[in-house]
């Protein structure tokens, strides 16, 4: 494999790594140019594991060793090395988790091939916090979820961070983007999907509650992080749920309910 040294942050050969911290401006690049970034050694072996295809490689000297068999696997894909000052001037951060890669974004997988054989579905409404979205796909991995549906403005699963925060867990839960909301719900209705939502509202069913009942196919809808769920989905949906609390607490993370619900709520045999 041709390892190729960096002498200058403007080498255009590395323009995919780039002015990373600047979330507008990837969270539209990256989906345009059909990329995503993974970042660390630990989420790198996930994507390829997931049959992610690597565009290149971006790391320091010391961390060679390390991904040796990897260069192996993918003799073609170019490796860019460079000093940790150079790397940093070119993506704005300090690289410390090993290895980065500029990936393929894979193609979506189509809702009906994503719903057939689900019992369990996360739905995400306009959650923007990109550390939320990755640790309700982590969430999702670990507590039987099928599948996750974002919608039109949610953030994007594939953004560094959300990969991040998941572990590289966002490469093996399936998941789209919904192209019409809140009416793509019915598409979840038409499949015998229990809609329900997570939101505290006066006829809201405690979760232990639908918990007992089992559905056999359930759509949880988690809403954004300010404002909760819109008008519009909560007219939409079947039936709303909520985590009883204690305290005087009227709400948890929208990330940390995720948890509790998807483990609540898994299926029964």
């Amino acid at each position: 494999m041709t390892f190729h040294y960096l002498e200058s942050a403007a080498d255009p050969r590395v323009a995919d790594y780039t002015q990373l911290t600047d979330v507008h401006l990837r969270k539209l690049r990256e989906p345009a140019e059909g990329m995503y970034i993974a970042e660390s050694s630990r989420v790198l072996r996930r994507a390829l594991a997931a049959g992610h295809r690597p565009r290149s490689f971006f790391l320091a000297e010391k961390w060679l060793p390390d991904l040796a068999d990897i260069f192996e696997q993918h003799p073609d894909v170019p490796a860019y090395i460079g000093s940790a000052g150079l790397l940093e001037e070119i993506t704005g951060f300090h690289l410390h988790r090993g290895a980065m890669a500029a990936m393929h974004r894979p193609a979506p997988v189509p809702l009906p091939e994503l719903l057939a054989g689900a019992r369990r579905v996360a739905v995400l409404e306009d959650i923007v916090d990109h550390t939320n979205v990755g640790a309700i796909f982590r969430s999702a991995a670990a507590l039987d979820v099928d599948a996750v549906l974002v919608s039109p403005r949610c953030g994007d699963p594939l953004y560094r961070r959300s990969v991040r925060v998941s572990m590289g867990t966002v490469f093996q839960v399936p998941w789209a983007r919904l192209d019409s909301w809140p009416h793509d719900l019915a598409l979840l209705k038409e499949q015998g999907f229990t809609v329900a939502a997570m939101e505290l509202t006066d006829n809201a069913l405690n979760l232990d509650e639908l918990a007992a009942s089992n559905p056999e196919r359930l759509a949880l809808v988690l809403g954004t992080e300010g404002a909760g769920m819109s008008a519009e989905t909560l007219a939409a949906v079947d039936l709303a749920v909520k985590i009883p609390m204690r305290a005087g607490v009227d709400s948890l993370n929208v990330a940390a309910a995720s948890a509790v619900a998807f483990w609540e709520l898994r299926p029964r045999a």
